[in-house]
C-alpha cells in the first residue's frame, strides 16, 4: 500500500508513519504488534518505525496472519500430467484459486507444494462447489496456448449431474436464456427479453428411482449456467446450496457435496496437435469424504 501524495494547502494529519498505519489499519490489524515486529517494510525492505517522520508517497509492504482454514477432505487425482499441462480431478468444497477464506485449501497452493511447480495455475473456472476434471499449466509460458482453446470453446466439456427425475420433461433439451450476475449477491438470475448468452444441453443418461442422472453439455460459460439451467427445468442439482434457495451453510461443513460433476473434456493440443481425452475419476453419486477431527485443521 502507498500512503497519500502530498497536498501542500493542507497539513497532514499523521506526524509519524505509525499514526499513518493506525489510522489505516488498526481495525484490521494489531500495528502497534507489527510495528514491534518489524513486520511493516518499506520499498528497501527495511523495517518501518512507528516514530519514523510520515513520508508521502512511501510504499509499505506488510504480511497479514493466514486464519486456521479446515482441511478440505478428499484427494485430488492427477489424472494427467506432461511438460506443459497438469489435469485433476478435484473434490468438492476445494476452491481452484487461493481467494478470500481459502488460501491454504485451494488447488493451486496445495499443487504448487506437491508437484514443486510454482508456476501452476488453471486454464479455466471451477467452482469451489462443483468436483471434477481441472486443466492447468505448468508455467506461464503455456497459459496463453491454453488458455486461448477455452475462450475459443474449442474444448469439448460434459458433466454429470444428480436431479429429480421429470417424467414429463420432453428430454434432450437445449436450453437457452441469457444469465445475469448481480455484484453482491449470491445468485445469478434470468434476464428475460434479452438475447441469450448462455447455452446448455440437457440429457437424461441414468434413472434412479425418483432420481437421474443427467449429462449436460454447456456451449457457453457463464456463472452457474448449469445449476441455473437445470433449476430452470424444475430439477435442480441435488445439494446445491444455491438453489433454488440460498442456504446458510457453514465453512467446514462437508457432509453434502454438490451433485454436480465435471466428468468428461476433449481438445487438441495446441503446441504439438495431439488429441486429448480425459474422465474424472469420480462417480454420482457423490459422497461426503469429511475427515477424522484431528485432521480438520490446517494452520
Amino acid at each position: 500500500m502507498r500512503t497519500p501524495d502530498a497536498d501542500p494547502l493542507r497539513t497532514t494529519p499523521w506526524p509519524t508513519m505509525g499514526d499513518w498505519l493506525e489510522d489505516r489499519l488498526s481495525e484490521r490489524v494489531d500495528v502497534a504488534g507489527f510495528l514491534a515486529a518489524g513486520r511493516f517494510v518499506d520499498e528497501t525492505g527495511a523495517a518501518v518505525a512507528a516514530a519514523a517522520a510520515y513520508r508521502p508517497c512511501a510504499f509499505v509492504w506488510f504480511h497479514r496472519d493466514l486464519v486456521d482454514e479446515a482441511v478440505v477432505p478428499g484427494e485430488i487425482h492427477i489424472v494427467h500430467q506432461d511438460e506443459r499441462i497438469v489435469v485433476v480431478d478435484k473434490p468438492a468444497f476445494l476452491s481452484t484459486i487461493p481467494r478470500g477464506r481459502h488460501v491454504v485449501q485451494s488447488v493451486v497452493v496445495r499443487l504448487r507444494e506437491q508437484l514443486a511447480l510454482p508456476e501452476l495455475s488453471p486454464l479455466h473456472r471451477l467452482d469451489r462447489v462443483t468436483s471434477g476434471l481441472l486443466v492447468l499449466a505448468t508455467q506461464r509460458r503455456w497459459r496463453g496456448a491454453y488458455q486461448s482453446l477455452f475462450q475459443r470453446r474449442e474444448v469439448d466439456k460434459a458433466y454429470r449431474a444428480l436431479a429429480p427425475l421429470r417424467p414429463d420433461l420432453d428430454l434432450p433439451v437445449t436450453v437457452r436464456n441469457h444469465l445475469l450476475t448481480r455484484r453482491g449477491q449470491w445468485q445469478a438470475e434470468v434476464l428475460h427479453g434479452a438475447a441469450p448468452n448462455a447455452e446448455s444441453l440437457i440429457e437424461v443418461e441414468t434413472v434412479l428411482g425418483d432420481m437421474a442422472v443427467y449429462r449436460l453439455s454447456p456451449r457457453t460459460g457463464r456463472t452457474h449456467q448449469l445449476r441455473m439451467h437445470m433449476l430452470g427445468l424444475g430439477i435442480p442439482i441435488s445439494g446445491d446450496p444455491l438453489y433454488p434457495v440460498v442456504r446458510d451453510v457453514a465453512l467446514d461443513d462437508f457432509s453434502t457435496p454438490l451433485q454436480l460433476l465435471a466428468s468428461d473434456m476433449s481438445f487438441k493440443d495446441p503446441i504439438d496437435g495431439a488429441q486429448h481425452r480425459f474422465e474424472s475419476v469420480r462417480r454420482l453419486p457423490l459422497r461426503s469424504e469429511v475427515m477424522p477431527d484431528d485432521a480438520r485443521l490446517n494452520t
